[in-house]
């Protein structure tokens, strides 16, 4: 399980590395924990494999005062976990369930499911005001008119909604019109172009869409010569299916646990054509690009050096990183800017997927206290490590 808070202890509750006396007394509400901190750890220990700690974790909930979960409701800080469970509350619950709907953070599965649970007909029309969220999950709208206590006024802008997205025949455009309006040119771009017929769902498009900042005006294609387009071609579901796989294990043994959100961008990202990954790795944003340059397919992982958002910091930490192409790592080391960059150039030197061509010309940029340690360095090449070596003799007069 993950947590939100910074909290130590929160986190080694939830994590399940305090002991079980400990996790017993923060399900019991026995522990002097923040309120933001304690509902955090009672919605997680509520599904804990342990009964004793799961029961007492319910039980806190249930008594909980109303005025404090109202202002979680209503908190940009209180984890999505929380409004999530705020959301399944059936008792005395209206202005929660009002806050959690108004609630940005509040997650589209759960206003789904509070859609088709409510028998306050207002707080559907409230539900159904949010057409972006409607257009981005649309199983809101079904649940919307699959409700029976749903009031005349919430049906109509669900079915207006559905008519105007999801009906027309040019649905992606529509979607692209309501973008250029509040200025997501490039996500516009991107529906303009989406084929919404060819296995990417709405709810994957507009999932996608969120993290495209680049336009097309501010790419430059010149690096990707048409012969490279063989490089392209199309990708079996086990290829789609290798790569997703491949991207979560590389991601696991650099950060840890990958949470659930990133996996299912991963997911999406993985099983697009290669064509079009090439298109995400250069429109992308951060969390895109820190996806794509990854990828098994060397065109699109090199796509990611040329977007014209990618950071020095970016580039740095991928010159570090022993997952990417070899390919990704000569460019960055013939790019004139990033090698200006001694921290870019001293982690392509220690990579040992860096090609050795590249490390020995680099080497004589690189610090001789440096050059010393690089010699004893067993993860690079011995080649690597002699070429170090001859070099900090030679500038110590030996």
């Amino acid at each position: 399980m993950t947590t939100t808070s910074t909290n130590p202890a929160v986190q080694a509750i939830i994590g399940e590395a305090a002991p079980h006396q400990a996790r017993l007394a923060a399900a019991s509400g026995l522990l002097p924990l923040p309120q933001s901190d304690l509902l955090e750890v009672l919605v997680a220990l509520r599904q804990s494999e342990d009964a004793e700690i799961a029961t007492a974790a319910r039980a806190t909930l249930d008594s909980q005062d109303a005025e404090d979960l109202l202002a979680a409701a209503k908190s940009d800080e209180t984890p999505v976990a929380v409004l999530d469970y705020l959301a399944t509350l059936s008792q005395n619950s209206r202005q929660i369930h009002e806050a959690v709907v108004l609630n940005n953070n509040t997650s589209d599965q759960a206003i789904a499911g509070l859609a088709a649970s409510a028998s306050d007909g207002s707080l559907l029309e409230m539900i159904a005001l949010n057409q972006q969220r409607l257009v981005r999950f649309p199983k809101i709208i079904d649940a919307i008119l699959a409700n029976s206590d749903r009031s005349p006024e919430a049906e109509r802008r669900a079915r207006e909604t559905k008519q105007e997205f999801f009906e027309k025949e040019r649905g992606a455009q529509q979607i692209a019109q309501e973008l250029r309006t509040r200025g997501q040119t490039a996500a516009a771009e991107f529906f303009e172009s989406a084929d919404l017929t060819e296995g990417l769902s709405v709810e994957d498009a507009w999932l996608l869409a969120e993290h495209i900042e680049v336009s097309d005006a501010d790419l430059d294609n010149s690096w990707l010569p048409s012969e490279r387009f063989e490089d392209l071609k199309a990708e079996t579901p086990e290829e789609h299916a290798a790569n997703f796989k491949r991207v979560i294990e590389y991601e696991r043994l650099e950060v840890g646990e990958v949470p659930a959100e990133r996996v299912t961008l991963i997911r999406r990202l993985m099983f697009m054509n290669a064509k079009d990954r090439v298109k995400m790795a250069m429109k992308g944003d951060r969390e895109a690009r820190g996806i794509l340059i990854r990828d098994s397919n060397r065109v699109v992982a090199t796509a990611v050096i040329h977007n014209p958002r990618l950071t020095d910091q970016e580039v740095e930490n991928i010159a570090a990183m022993r997952t990417v192409a070899d390919e990704v790592l000569r460019l960055i080391s013939l790019n004139r800017n990033w090698a200006r960059s001694y921290s870019i150039i001293h982690n392509l030197v220690r990579n040992p997927r860096t090609p050795l061509p590249t490390v020995i010309s680099t080497l004589p940029r690189i610090r001789t206290k440096d050059l010393k340690q690089l010699s004893q360095n067993r993860n690079v090449s011995e080649a690597a490590r002699r070429q170090a070596l001859r070099l900090s003799e030679a500038r110590s007069g030996k």
